[in-house]
């Protein structure tokens, strides 16, 4: 009698496809790894570049643009708080738990923790994705060069470039030799001449970075920063051991009300002798509940009234950006106001620019557009964004943010439903959860959508 052999079960295989290789996708690929050894998973991390771990965040080849966040709360893996200082120590850079690496360093740290945890299942595929597209059963990923299914996707496209430029009466800068609309062309910025002068558009952490670069690799360069408000951000200081847990009234429902709470807390920090720096890193954990608590209104009047003072409080700059900025200043080498570009006339090669009404024309070298990412998905110039948009799939946050999603990371389509397998991890949950662009957020919203998308292909197992 011959044995009748029991075939071997169907083997159930769950794609998910990664669109974009920056911190955040990288931190989704590796959080998707270590969560389960299932080997029907397999991750594909689509970056345009095909090389991953920088995005724009870490791109820069610039050693002295810093991390604004101490090492000691960089770690890729929050159970975890000392990796990256472990990291540092073993390749032979600082492991100071206060200091502030170099970004280009955190790149290589985010290359070397996916590759630690990579294996058959990961796949890197380098092209840009043009559009996502639902199935049904699934999503059809199309790229420049082939057309691939997934049965979940996870979106990690990051920051969009800045919004254009424009002169007071709307006309856009053209595109000309002075005017940089990228400030992440660093060779751009090098290739300026050793006396340039330069406008710089927008007062934040891109805009000092973008004055770093010209102004020391150029001694007699000048470099005039403008914003609405002309405030650059806050220093970090020397780290002190006191702590503050920052309390805020439950019946805090209007911006107002939660600005007044956040002085009195400050107010009595100091009474103590405790910075008010440690008050903003205390509301920290806080941050999304109080952003929810408000009320739509609400939302917008923090925005207009409150959120640049908050922003150069929470996103400071490391000390030792501070005092280069402090010594450009001091040599009347940079200086910082408010303004705009009330005018600009295009010379050729030059510009001439006036930064206010009130303000005498002067030539510069180069405008350089630091006015921080474009937020409203439906301005965006990136095809799969802009795709994803005219189908309805993707969508606005009501203040136009970012992309619309539940506070999961789940993304809610244009007819105001979850569109089912697809997420978003990173700066695009800003209208959901405000605190959404620095790694201790990103690398929990990755752990979290993981998480989701582990519990789902094992439904999906169980269901075959």
């Amino acid at each position: 009698m011959t044995a009748t052999s029991t075939p071997p079960p169907t083997r159930t295989r769950t794609r998910v496809a990664v669109i974009g290789g920056g911190a955040s996708g990288v931190l989704t690929a590796i959080n998707l790894l270590v969560r389960t050894d299932d080997p029907g998973l397999e991750v594909v991390v689509h970056e345009a570049s095909g090389i991953v771990g920088r995005g724009v965040a870490y791109g820069t080849n610039d050693q002295r643009h810093l991390l604004n966040v101490r090492a000691r709360h960089m770690s890729a893996f929050p159970d975890a708080p000392s990796d990256l200082l472990d990291w540092a120590l073993r390749t032979g850079r600082s492991s100071d738990p206060q200091g502030f690496l170099p970004r280009a360093d955190y790149a290589i740290y985010l290359q070397d923790r996916l590759a630690d945890v990579a294996d058959d299942r990961l796949r890197i595929r380098a092209g840009r994705v043009l559009d996502v597209v639902p199935t049904g059963a699934g999503f059809e990923i199309v790229t420049e060069r082939s057309t691939a299914t997934a049965d979940t996707v996870v979106l990690c496209h990051g920051n969009q470039p800045p919004r254009p430029l424009a002169t007071a009466d709307g006309a856009a800068l053209p595109e000309a030799p002075w005017h940089v609309a990228n400030p992440w062309e660093l060779a751009r910025l090098r290739a300026l001449p050793a006396d340039a002068r330069v406008v710089v558009v927008g007062t934040g952490l891109t805009a000092v970075d973008t004055a770093i670069t010209l102004l020391e690799d150029g001694p007699q360069r000048h470099v005039t920063m403008v914003s609405r408000h002309g405030l650059l951000p806050k220093p970090h200081v020397g780290q002190a051991h006191t702590a503050w847990v920052t309390k805020v009234p439950d019946d805090a429902v209007t911006a107002d009300d939660i600005a007044a709470a956040v002085r009195a807390e400050c107010d009595a920090a100091a009474e103590r002798g405790v910075g008010w720096r440690a008050v903003v890193d205390g509301l920290r954990p806080l941050t999304p509940e109080l952003w929810r608590r408000l009320p739509l209104a609400e939302r917008r009047r923090f925005l207009d009234v409150h959120a640049r003072e908050w922003e150069i409080r929470r996103h400071r700059m490391a000390p030792e950006v501070a005092l280069r900025v402090q010594s450009y200043r001091y040599d009347d080498r940079l200086v910082v106001r408010p303004g705009s570009l009330h005018a600009v006339a295009d010379l050729g090669e030059r510009c001439r620019v006036a930064t206010g009404p009130g303000q005498a024309p002067v030539e510069v070298d180069a405008i350089v557009n630091c006015t921080g990412p474009l937020a409203d998905v439906r301005r965006s110039e990136d095809p799969l964004v802009a795709a994803l948009v005219a189908r309805g799939t993707l969508a606005p946050d009501p203040l136009a943010l970012g992309v619309d999603a539940t506070v999961d990371g789940a993304v809610v389509g244009a007819d105001g439903r979850v569109v089912d397998g697809l997420f978003v991890v990173g700066p695009p949950r800003k209208g959901t959860l405000w605190e959404s662009t620095a790694i201790p957020e990103i690398r929990g919203q990755a752990a979290q959508v993981a998480a989701a998308v582990v519990r789902a292909g094992s439904r999906r197992i169980v269901a075959n």
